[in-house]
């Protein structure tokens, strides 16, 4: 006992003397954002996580009371690093994804100055968790084709993840390592078929594949690639088709992102720095005059708005445009 003692105070003038000190009322805000999130760690843990989840919540209140086109706030990630959360949520595996001619065919629009598909029916199915598995790929997959065979049938299916993560590695996605939904679209073209998520549900981790021909759900007909750095072409997609996946870089200040137009200087706008996919659902334009896609993540409801975030449109911000596609459902 006298032996645990002295190892508590030990660690605790170590964690005093090699960090930045701690404001009581920022140990007190921890403490309630662990009761928040129910979060429990053993005591040299806690104080590990209290002094990142400090520097993120200090991060978040210099970037607040600057003048930015977004917002930032405390969310489930606000305990871990950027390097951490790289490791568990996003592609660990490098995406090949530019589609230099894609075959999506435009015409000239003239466009709606505001297009949602969650206002235009019942098309989009509620927001997602990918859990700690690089998995959002599968997610933006199953948004997309999700949205485009209720948009054809006039049924919206929940369809599984975990199928493209345990079966779709022959078309050269890596599970829970990452993958494109291009190629996950190409999987179902060929495999004919996709299941849905009661039928296969979520696990968030690899596993083997269980696929059930007479189960499938959902097919493809064809993919549909936009030609790379054509976000004109995205435009034109989502304001006449259906909305549409896309992959971008994201940075260590997107983590935070809880409400506005967000935009960056720190994230690369080439195909071979693209380490998260998602879903645009639609577009508009700010009162400024700043353009926006309107973006369904996979990090559950309670990061950003509701699951979802805004990014600038129009200059291809952190490599969105790059990498877009959308499936041909065959119905």
């Amino acid at each position: 006992m006298a032996l645990t003692v002295v190892w508590f105070i030990t660690s605790v003038l170590s964690f005093v003397h090699s960090t930045p000190l701690i404001l009581l009322e920022e140990e007190h805000r921890f403490k309630q954002w662990m009761s928040q999130h129910n979060k429990i760690y053993d005591t040299e843990e806690y104080y590990h996580r209290l002094q990142i989840f400090t520097d993120n919540k200090r991060t978040v209140d210099h970037h607040n009371a600057g003048n930015h086109s977004f917002t930032m706030g405390l969310n489930q990630f606000s305990d871990m690093t950027f390097e951490e959360f790289k490791k568990f949520f996003l592609l660990s595996e490098p995406q090949n994804c530019s589609a230099t001619k894609g075959s999506h065919v435009s015409r000239t629009g003239p466009y709606p100055e505001f297009v949602d598909w969650r206002m235009k029916g019942n098309f989009v199915t509620p927001v997602k968790n990918q859990g700690h598995c690089g998995s959002c790929w599968t997610f933006s997959t199953t948004g997309c084709l999700e949205s485009v065979n209720a948009i054809a049938t006039g049924k919206l299916i929940s369809l599984s993840e975990q199928q493209l993560i345990d079966c779709a590695k022959d078309f050269n996605n890596h599970g829970c390592l990452g993958g494109l939904p291009s190629q996950a679209f190409e999987y179902i073209k060929y495999n004919k078929g996709l299941m849905t998520e009661e039928d296969y549900p979520y696990k968030g981790h690899d596993d083997t594949c269980h696929f059930e021909p007479a189960l499938a759900a959902a097919f493809v007909l064809d993919v549909v690639n936009i030609t790379s750095f054509d976000e004109k072409a995205m435009v034109d997609a989502v304001a006449r088709l259906n909305p549409v996946t896309f992959s971008f870089d994201v940075t260590a200040d997107f983590l935070h992102y809880k409400d506005g137009v967000y935009t960056s200087t720190q994230c690369k706008s080439t195909a071979d720095r693209v380490n998260h996919a998602v879903l645009a659902v639609g577009y508009g334009t700010e009162e400024n005059g700043t353009p926006y896609w309107i973006v369904k993540n996979s990090w559950g409801t309670a990061w950003g708005k509701d699951g979802y975030f805004l990014i600038e449109r129009g200059t291809n911000m952190c490599g969105l445009a790059v990498c877009s596609s959308y499936p041909l459902p065959s119905v």
